[in-house]
């Protein structure tokens, strides 16, 4: 679905702001964006209706309003914001302006010269070379054992060799993997949202978990999407496949993330592939990259 076509007519420079980014709203879900994106950014918009006078039009508003706006979620309000939610609302007010002055319904971005307050989150967690072979050993028993079953392997396996995302993860059909050739075997991650289209990539995968794929999807009777369970459940293989090795880190989705883009960094990769792996775009790789430089550093 275009732009041009899911954008409200009704919309105009002496617009208030409520209708505005009601209209806004419904040009994001248009897009496929998901509930958690729209539900921060109106929110975040919302507190900007708070601040403005209520019948203040979308041409009336200029930057001086939005920087006044930006001190006073620092500084003027009961509750001050975090530094990581103060960087997301100035994300949302650029979002929303740039979305009106694209279309027409503004000449001048009053937004574009606010200026962003970026955030560097801590460091992530991530497991050592010795922490990995442990989780593969405890693992493999529990596809050996009496009752075998291989689904936390083929899970962890997974996400070592791919480094994907919870939802991601949950995506995955069985039409979306090629291990017709073990050898040279593959998953597809795709979106269903056209406005994701561009995180859909290819990743290799190992012989070894392709085996392991097949022991999964026999004992689990696999007969469409290959992990069939809650989120929470997910987490709960993981974090039991941890507490089995003996981890006392709490291992999750995030972690083996991390913990498989840092192997590409340090086998010096091209950041480039290890960038589209992760399936993120060049501005988030500037955080990620320095996050990695700084976390090989301190693992040698």
């Amino acid at each position: 679905m275009s732009d041009q076509t899911t954008f409200d007519s009704h919309i105009s420079d002496a617009t208030n702001l409520i209708p505005a980014i009601s209209a806004w709203k419904r040009f994001l879900e248009d897009q496929g964006r998901s509930l958690h994106t729209i539900k921060a950014f109106s929110a975040d918009l919302q507190l900007l209706c708070e601040y403005l006078p209520t019948d203040k039009t979308l041409c009336a508003i200029s930057t001086d309003d939005l920087n006044g706006f930006v001190d006073w979620l620092q500084k003027g309000r009961s509750k001050p914001c975090s530094p990581k939610s103060l960087s997301r609302r100035i994300t949302s007010i650029k979002s929303f302006f740039g979305w009106l002055t694209r279309f027409g319904v503004l000449t001048i971005n009053p937004a574009e010269k606010v200026l962003q307050h970026s955030v560097i989150s801590p460091l992530p967690v991530t497991l050592s070379p010795a922490e990995v072979a442990m989780i593969y050993e405890a693992a493999g028993k529990l596809r050996s054992g009496s009752q075998p079953d291989a689904r936390p392997y083929c899970l962890f396996g997974l996400l070592m060799e791919t480094g994907i995302k919870k939802g991601e993860c949950r995506g995955i059909h069985l039409s979306h993997l090629d291990v017709a050739d073990p050898q040279n075997a593959s998953v597809f991650i795709r979106y269903a949202s056209p406005a994701l289209r561009m995180k859909e990539r290819k990743i290799k995968l190992s012989f070894g978990w392709v085996e392991a794929y097949q022991e999964f999807i026999h004992q689990y009777k696999v007969e469409d999407r290959i992990f069939n369970w809650s989120p929470r459940r997910l987490e709960y293989i993981l974090e039991d496949l941890g507490t089995e090795a003996g981890l006392r880190k709490h291992l999750s989705f995030d972690m083996c993330r991390w913990t498989s883009v840092l192997q590409d960094w340090k086998a010096e990769n091209d950041p480039d592939l290890i960038r589209q792996k992760l399936g993120i775009s060049k501005i988030q790789w500037r955080e990620v990259s320095m996050k990695l430089k700084q976390l090989a550093e301190k693992s040698s």
